[in-house]
């Protein structure tokens, strides 16, 4: 590398010299009669040194260019104008220039004009709508940090890049003509043919502002931006040797640079948008010819296009003006590629970890020196890089990379997408653990779903597509299908775990934004520093994408989330299930629910098990919850001092803390399916969660089918599979009865029953207002179900049943003698047939209706009686009865406060 200076070295010798020159000038015009005495020569004296003084601090200001300030100062002496000196001397130092004896090329293609125009239109239409455009004048108007007119002037550096083209001296005179002047301008030259000549047209400026850096070493396009990195500088603008900018353009690019909205930005006078996605969801060449989707080219004198307004694009060509503190954003990843496209790596970077726009700014049509770019036809003089087919080739790839790994382009903003996942797999064996989940999406109708994987040593493309039998040609075409995020392009090999968590968040948070994916989901076993990356660009999005960990064990038994609509998958990690036991003195009961709530899956969820013991519990039951080990989240142990019996037990056993908290109440003689939290958390998502489900009247959701329809006096058997075989055999249905043998109830209605039940609790059966026609529960004394049932019966509320072949469910009872069963005062004979049902040991989903949860509106209802009737009906029943806490017209239900569970007001239904 050498640096060459001018010869107008940092001494006083050319000072002193012009301080010479003038006193023999003055020797030779003295006149006659003139007197010279002492007091005239000290007072000339003094005045002499004040200027060579006050010139010389100048001189040894970096700051100021002397050249231009004693030619100002010292006018009024007659003295030469430095100017026109390095004016003369540039004009004996080799200056060439282009030859341009041919008129702007035009296109005569009406289709392509069109399209081209049409494209633009829409850019500028939606860029004005959403982040403005300004003309010209209108930037100017804005207020900027740099006070062109006062003592705050910027520094600015500008780097001339030269290679072949004869445009160097057209370079420098602008730039010594600007209105606004430059602090330095660096000519830098890499393997050029023509160094020497290049060399001593500099030297003929004999400018201490103006250097020469050259290599025999060609650095590319990047070598002028790692030069950038070593200016001392504001503002750096660097040019292709293709670029005469005007007069004004200094001071038009420093103004708006200034400014609040495009400080933190790279401006420049020529930009293009990359392609559009096409109709067959692929994206063409940016050189495609005759095709809309391609993208633009801005400004395009081909086809009329120029810019009045500020317009935002993909990437800038030709000319960069930025902070100089932005120039070190574009080395944070390693290039795609050397040879080309450090244009584009520019703004991708600029955007991926700087959040930077980049802007082609406006001109004035009527004013040349406002242009950027003043002679374009400087660009057909000599081939550039763009037209050959290999660099096309290599350009395509590159800006299909960095859209593919979240850089968000003007298509991005314009058009954001709407998918239902993002796969993250940091690993070969994470793509094969999440494998069938990827599948079920893809082969479900309406669902979209893309695999990022991380690239680098980990987990390339090429290596996942295998596993789901796909060609390798996946990761070469232009089409969202595997994203490769290539992680090692941060800066290799690191045993830190800072670039591999930049990396994927940067990345993530861009893709994120560009496909607003309803849910990503990984393993839960992932790398550490691999989830942080996930949830902080998960947790910044503003679009609700939630973060699903998956343990490997439950992704097979997971895949009904595929039939999750979009709008329910956002709430994946909402809803907390809090697990209430109800024991005393059963504990060989309790041991065998244990044992089936421990061996059940859990999707890697945190669930909270509850332990209520009344007064009396015995010794053994207490050793047993003690040694108990809860693998899955909080354990809480309570015991009550005054014994309460069991209405008290159930209905005391939770309180919900939020609306997201769901209470599932067991007694100890209750077992559980493997399955039963997975059908939970189906049914909850699928009808509470989800805003396009609208189900008010689900109040829980029951674990256990019955055998029998319990509320009348015959209690006669009940088979809802044969009852709904016309419909479905398997589909689970809606009745206006509460499970106690396993059911999750839900936040708002367990508030509202806690009011009501404060309202209506009497010891005395008798003395309870609601009596419901034919139905045993009036007789019910020590029941906080018989409660819950007049409750739900008022109102109109439901709970959910399953509904497999021989009453298959996701709980049992095993009907063990306690304070109801087989009890003193229970005249009732129970059949323990009649009561256990078999527990759900296989993928229940493949039993539903066409293998997944019907929507709400397709699920049947029945009354207290296990008779059909429509959820108006069962209102209609409730209003009817008019026994509520609050009187109401007949056509009218009370409506509660869901924060406090209190009675409002009536309204109809």
């Amino acid at each position: 590398m050498r640096l060459s200076r001018n010869h107008a070295k940092r001494t006083g010798d050319y000072l002193e010299g012009m301080i010479s020159d003038y006193y023999f000038m003055q020797g030779k015009r003295k006149t006659k009669g003139s007197r010279s005495n002492s007091s005239r020569f000290l007072t000339c004296l003094q005045f002499v040194f004040a200027i060579y003084a006050t010139s010389l601090l100048l001189y040894m200001n970096p700051a100021i260019d002397i050249r231009g300030r004693i030619s100002q100062q010292l006018a009024q002496f007659s003295t030469v104008s430095r100017v026109q000196d390095v004016g003369s001397m540039a004009e004996g130092g080799g200056c060439e220039y282009e030859k341009i004896d041919f008129e702007q090329k035009k296109s005569n293609d009406s289709v392509m004009i069109k399209l081209k125009m049409d494209l633009y239109q829409e850019v500028l239409d939606f860029q004005s709508k959403t982040i403005g455009t300004e003309t010209l004048p209108e930037l100017m108007a804005m207020k900027s940090n740099w006070d062109l007119k006062g003592p705050n002037l910027p520094k600015i550096t500008v780097i001339l890049n030269h290679f072949k083209r004869k445009t160097l001296c057209s370079q420098l005179d602008s730039l010594l003509n600007q209105t606004l002047p430059f602090h330095h301008v660096w000519v830098v030259v890499f393997g050029s043919a023509i160094e020497t000549s290049l060399k001593r047209i500099v030297e003929s400026y004999n400018s201490s502002r103006i250097s020469f850096i050259s290599s025999d070493y060609d650095f590319k396009y990047y070598g002028r931006f790692q030069m950038a990195l070593q200016t001392e500088s504001d503002l750096v603008y660097i040019l292709d040797d293709d670029m005469i900018p005007g007069k004004k353009m200094l001071e038009i690019l420093a103004h708006v640079a200034g400014t609040e909205k495009y400080k933190n930005a790279v401006l420049g006078s020529i930009g293009r948008i990359l392609p559009f996605k096409q109709k067959d969801h692929s994206f063409p060449s940016y050189r495609k010819f005759r095709s809309k989707e391609a993208g633009l080219y801005l400004p395009d004198p081909a086809y009329e296009i120029t810019l009045d307004r500020v317009v935002r694009v993909d990437f800038l060509s030709s000319s960069w003006f930025l902070s100089s503190e932005l120039v070190k954003t574009l080395f944070i990843e390693t290039p795609f590629t050397f040879t080309t496209g450090e244009d584009l790596h520019l703004s991708y970077q600029l955007q991926k970890y700087r959040d930077a726009g980049s802007f082609v700014l406006p001109v004035d049509p009527n004013d040349k020196e406002t242009w950027g770019d003043s002679e374009h036809r400087l660009a057909y003089v000599s081939e550039t890089t763009v037209i050959f087919k290999d660099i096309v080739n290599v350009r395509d790839d590159q800006w299909w990379k960095t859209l593919s790994t979240g850089y968000i382009t003007q298509w991005a903003s314009m058009y954001p997408q709407n998918i239902d996942a993002l796969f993250y797999a940091h690993s070969l064996e994470e793509v094969q653990a999440l494998a069938p989940l990827i599948e079920k999406f893809k082969v479900t109708t309406g669902k979209k779903a893309y695999l990022i994987v991380s690239g680098g040593n980990f987990c390339r493309c090429e290596d996942a597509a295998p596993v789901f039998k796909w060609p390798e040609s996946v990761c070469t075409e232009r089409r969202f299908k595997i994203i490769d995020l290539g992680i090692h392009a941060l800066s290799g090999e690191s045993n830190s775990e800072v670039p591999i968590l930049q990396s994927i968040y940067a990345s993530m948070k861009g893709i994120i934004k560009i496909h607003n994916p309803s849910v990503v989901i990984t393993v839960s076993d992932i790398d550490q520093n691999v989830r942080k990356a996930l949830s902080l660009a998960t947790e910044t999005s503003t679009n609700g994408t939630t973060l699903v960990l998956l343990p490997k064990a439950s992704i097979s038994n997971a895949l009904w989330i595929a039939d999750l609509r979009s709008t329910a998958l956002p709430y994946w990690n909402r809803m907390k299930l809090s697990i209430n036991i109800i024991t005393q003195n059963r504990a060989p009961s309790l041991l065998r629910l244990l044992t089936s709530l421990n061996t059940a899956f859990y999707l890697g969820d945190t669930v909270q098990i509850t332990f209520n013991m009344d007064s009396k519990v015995d010794e053994s039951t207490l050793q047993l919850v003690k040694s108990f080990e809860w693998n899955h989240g909080p354990k809480i142990i309570r015991r009550r001092i005054i014994q309460g019996g069991l209405i008290r037990a159930v209905s005391e056993s939770w309180y919900p803390s939020s609306d997201d908290d769901f209470g599932l109440l067991l007694e100890d003689d209750i077992e559980v399916s493997p399955f039963y939290y997975l059908w939970i958390k189906y049914t909850v998502l699928s009808y509470y969660y989800d805003p396009k489900a609208s189900l008010p009247e689900l109040s829980s959701i029951s674990l256990y089918t019955p055998r029998l329809v319990e509320v009348v006096k015959e209690r006669p058997k009940w088979n809802p599979t044969e009852f709904f075989k016309k419909i479905h055999p398997n589909t689970p249905y809606l009745q206006q009865l509460p499970c106690s043998w396993g059911a999750v109830f839900f936040p708002k209605h367990w508030r509202e029953f806690y009011a009501y039940m404060n309202m209506r609790f009497t010891e005395n059966a008798k003395e309870n207002p609601v009596q419901i026609p034919k139905s045993r529960t009036n007789g019910w004394q020590a029941s906080w179900k018989k409660f819950l049932i007049d409750m739900m019966y008022l109102r109109g509320y439901v709970s959910l049943y399953p509904n497999f072949p021989n009453q298959t469910s996701f709980s049992t009872n095993h009907m063990e003698p306690g304070a109801h069963i087989s009890a003193k005062d229970n005249v009732v004979q129970h059949d323990k047939t009649d009561f256990e049902v078999p527990l759900m040991q296989e993928d229940f989903t493949k039993l539903l209706p066409k293998g997944k949860l019907p929507q709400a509106s397709k699920l049947p209802s029945l009354n207290l009686f296990n008779r059909a009737v429509s959820l108006k009906g069962l209102k209609a029943a409730g209003s009817k009865l008019g026994k509520d806490i609050l009187e109401c017209k007949e056509n009218e239900i009370v409506v509660v406060n869901h924060e406090t569970g209190l009675p409002s007001h009536c309204a109809t239904f």
